[in-house]
C-alpha cells in the first residue's frame, strides 16, 4: 500500500474508536443525575440545551484527543515512509531526575522531531517543562525539531509558543509551525499530508 492507504487506514482506525468512546459516553451520560440543570436554569440555560452542552462538551473532549492523536501519528507515517528506520527514540533526562527519559517522536539521523497537532497551553510551567525536555536532547547531541500544524488563537498561548521558539533556536533548533509546518513535512518526506488529509476529508463527507 502507498502511504495514503496507510493514512487512510490509520483515519479509519480513530475514527472507528471515536464513535465508539462517544456512544458510550453519550449513553452513560443517559443514566447520570442532571440535578445541576437547576443552575444552568438559573442562568438562563434551558433543560434541553444544558444536555446539549453537556454531551457536546464531552463529544470535544474526545474528539480534541483523536485529531490530535490521528494528526501526529499521520505525520509520523509520513517521516517512517521516507526515511526507513526511524521512529520514537527515547532518552535519558541528564537535567534532573523526574521523567527519567523523554521520548522524541521521530529520530531521523541527527534530528529529534517533535510533531505536535496544536498546543494551545497557558501554562508557565510548560516553558520549563520544555526546556528541560530541550535541554536533555541537546545532551544527547540531537537537533531538536518542533513541527506544530495548528498555531494557538489566544494571546497568552501564543506568547508561551513565542518563548518555545526561542528556547528552540537558542538551541541551534529549528521551530516550524502553520503553513511551515506542512511544507515543513511535504520538503522532508515527499508527502503532501495536508493534500491527502484534504482528499480524505473529501471521500467521508462525500460518503454521507
Amino acid at each position: 500500500m502507498g502511504i495514503k492507504d496507510d493514512i487512510r487506514d490509520l483515519a479509519n482506525q480513530h475514527a472507528e474508536v471515536l464513535k465508539a468512546q462517544i456512544e458510550e459516553r453519550v449513553k452513560e451520560m443517559e443514566q447520570e443525575d442532571v440535578s445541576h440543570f437547576l443552575v444552568y436554569k438559573v442562568l438562563g440555560i434551558t433543560d434541553e440545551e444544558g444536555r446539549l452542552i453537556d454531551i457536546y462538551q464531552n463529544k470535544g473532549r474526545f474528539l480534541y484527543k483523536y485529531a490530535g492523536s490521528f494528526l501526529e501519528g499521520a505525520a509520523r507515517l509520513c517521516f517512517e515512509h521516507a526515511h526507513p528506520g526511524s521512529g520514537p527514540k527515547r532518552i535519558p533526562n541528564t537535567e534532573g531526575k523526574r521523567p527519567a527519559t523523554f521520548e522524541i517522536d521521530c529520530l531521523i539521523g541527527s534530528d529529534a522531531i517533535e510533531i505536535k497537532w496544536r498546543d494551545a497551553t497557558t501554562d508557565g510551567d510548560h516553558i520549563t517543562k520544555e526546556h528541560t525536555r530541550l535541554q536533555a536532547i541537546y545532551d544527547a547531541g540531537y537537533n531538536p525539531i518542533r513541527v506544530m500544524f495548528y498555531y494557538p488563537n489566544r494571546s497568552q498561548a501564543v506568547r508561551i509558543q513565542k518563548a518555545l521558539e526561542t528556547l528552540y533556536h537558542g538551541l541551534n533548533g529549528e521551530y516550524y509551525y502553520s503553513d511551515t509546518a506542512w511544507e515543513y513535512v511535504k520538503t522532508r518526506t515527499g508527502v503532501d499530508l495536508r493534500q491527502i488529509l484534504e482528499e480524505l476529508a473529501d471521500e467521508r463527507t462525500q460518503a454521507k
